[in-house]
């Protein structure tokens, strides 16, 4: 009798005038910001003189340069996942398997990487790290040396750049996984004779895979789209996304489009790929049906001190990228040169930015732009979810997949398609052009980014039970009224979360930002960017120091939404 209810809901749901509403939405987004662009750039890739042919194809594989961008990408992307592994998992264990003083804070901070974006976080590094920053300038000090006892140039950068702002991928997810798995298995794995070993790789691990799966797929897709680490400190290295760049910049269409599939296919066969080997594994399933492991306690008082002694030293590790970046922030600009650290501080860094409207324009920008686009984002995802809730049909399947191709591609391929989509006059908007306004990186920040908050908005439906919604619609409440009053109420913390999530992330866009932005729209990327290219090295820090409280003060609101 349930059932029968359940699907007579359905049904009327389907027949309901606000579902082709909802239909006409969702299918206005995704052929209008998906398909079309990605055909678009496609079909242009395939054709040379009007005549479809793969004379491109060709004649870009042709090229060594390519195939080194090609094969250096994924190499880059691949290396960065392990080295996150190695970094994150360790890290995920120890401060979610034992308690010791102030651990709290060092797992707080564990996670600090989350808040840089790619383009501060490069900054960042090279004020400290760099050849001119402030540790080689410290070793050359000491040693007396005549130059700078590194460059960081090349793979190493590259890779221990990488490490440091992605390995929160598989510490943040792993740690959520071992808040949940049941702990009763591994106890009776020893009861049994299994050694620590045998536990770990037998019991513990196999609870784990979603978790590491989904991290190492973030952490690769994430390394697959890195552009501003390569641009600032890649030195030799070539990877598509500067190839891409390069071609766009020297005006060569045709290769930049071409590399751009390319770029794509990589992308979404390694989404494919991951995907895949999570759905041919069969995994432990004992999550959330009992009791999860407690902390150990540290009681040993020379292992305290080793743990507490380590926790300071990491915490400092952590931190002294985003500390380098404060100290700057106050130094004038052109004032830091050859010192060790700069000699003269001021305000007039912050007081530029906040009160003069050219220097204060970009921060504006930014807020705005991601404003709206997580506006939309937020408000666009209700009706992808209601319109896919239910039984898992083809068509909802390919609807979701759908959605997440802006996710899993980079954001120099999204910046491409839409620039090559709507840069003329088309079928879909006709006359109007959409490149050189101030609309096409809210469009693009919306694309990117809308994923993540139908993911947050999913998760939190998923959770309501259908009994709620079907007593409402025994008492007489028609669907707006069931939406407004039971669904809406309890999926708002979570969906918020995923909107300001989307907001944070689109707040520091670097990569789809420097080929598309106009003067009427320049985001504080640029500006930043911008301000490096001109050696104004505190005005730079200072947009750094303002754009990382902004997505700290976000990222807190959104986590005491998402625990509510």
């Amino acid at each position: 009798m349930k059932d029968e209810v359940k699907t007579a809901h359905k049904r009327s749901f389907i027949l309901h005038p606000s579902s082709f509403i909802l239909i006409f939405l969702v299918a206005l987004v995704l052929i209008y910001g998906v398909i079309y662009p990605n055909l678009h750039v496609l079909a242009a890739s395939l054709q040379r003189g009007g005549v479809w042919t793969l004379a491109n194809y060709a004649e870009v594989l042709a090229q060594r340069t390519t195939l080194v961008a090609m094969w250096s990408s994924v190499f880059l992307s691949i290396m960065t996942v392990a080295l996150c592994a190695l970094v994150g998992v360790p890290l995920a264990f120890l401060f979610e398997r034992y308690e010791f003083p102030a651990r709290k804070a060092f797992a707080s901070l564990a996670a600090l990487p989350l808040v840089l974006p790619p383009l501060v976080g490069t900054v960042a590094f090279i004020f400290l790290c760099g050849e001119s920053g402030i540790l080689a300038r410290l070793v050359q000090t000491a040693f007396g040396l005549e130059r700078a006892p590194w460059t960081l140039r090349g793979w190493t950068a590259l890779l221990l750049f990488h490490t440091y702002t992605m390995y929160p991928f598989f510490y943040v997810l792993v740690g959520a996984g071992l808040q949940r798995i049941d702990a009763g298995l591994s106890e009776a794995a020893r009861s049994l004779g299994a050694g620590r070993l045998k536990v770990l790789t037998r019991v513990v691990l196999p609870q784990l895979t979603p978790s590491l799966l989904a991290a190492g797929l973030l952490t690769f897709m994430t390394s697959m789209a890195s552009f501003s680490a390569p641009l600032l400190f890649g030195g030799d290295v070539r990877v598509l996304t500067l190839e891409i760049y390069t071609a766009r910049q020297r005006g060569d269409v045709a290769t930049a489009l071409t590399e751009t599939v390319i770029l794509a296919a990589i992308s979404l066969g390694a989404l494919l790929f991951f995907q895949r080997y999570e759905g041919t594994r069969q995994f432990v399933s004992a999550a959330l049906k009992g009791a999860t492991k407690r902390r150990a306690v540290i009681r040993s008082g020379r292992a305290r001190i080793l743990a507490a002694v380590c926790g300071v030293t990491f915490s400092l590790l952590l931190a002294l990228p985003v500390i380098t970046l404060v100290v700057i922030s106050f130094a004038r600009d052109g004032a830091w040169t050859t010192e060790l650290l700069p000699r003269a501080y001021t305000l007039d860094n912050y007081r530029r930015i906040l009160q003069e409207e050219g220097a204060g324009g970009a921060l504006t920008s930014s807020l705005l732009m991601s404003g709206i686009a997580a506006v939309a984002a937020l408000a666009w995802s209700f009706c992808v979810t209601a319109l896919v809730a239910g039984r898992r049909t083809l068509w909802r399947r390919f609807v979701s997949l759908l959605v997440l191709v802006p996710w899993a591609l980079p954001g120099t391929v999204v910046a491409v398609a839409i620039a090559e989509a709507y840069g003329r006059e088309n079928p879909l908007t006709g006359a109007f052009i959409l490149v050189g306004t101030f609309w096409i990186l809210p469009v693009i920040y919306f694309l990117r980014f809308m994923p993540l908050v139908v993911r947050s908005v999913q998760a939190s439906m998923e959770q309501i039970d259908p009994a709620l919604e079907e007593a409402a619609s025994g008492l007489g409440a028609g669907w707006w009224s069931r939406f407004r009053r039971v669904r809406l109420p309890l999926v708002w913390p979570g969906a918020l979360a995923g909107a300001l999530l989307a907001f944070v992330i689109a707040l520091g866009e670097y990569v789809a930002s420097v080929l598309v932005y106009v003067p009427s729209n320049r985001p504080i990327s640029i500006a930043i960017a911008a301000a490096m290219r001109d050696f104004n090295l505190g005005t730079a820090a200072a947009y750094g120091v303002l754009l990382i409280a902004a997505i700290a003060l976000s990222m807190t609101l959104a986590t005491r939404l998402e625990r509510k």
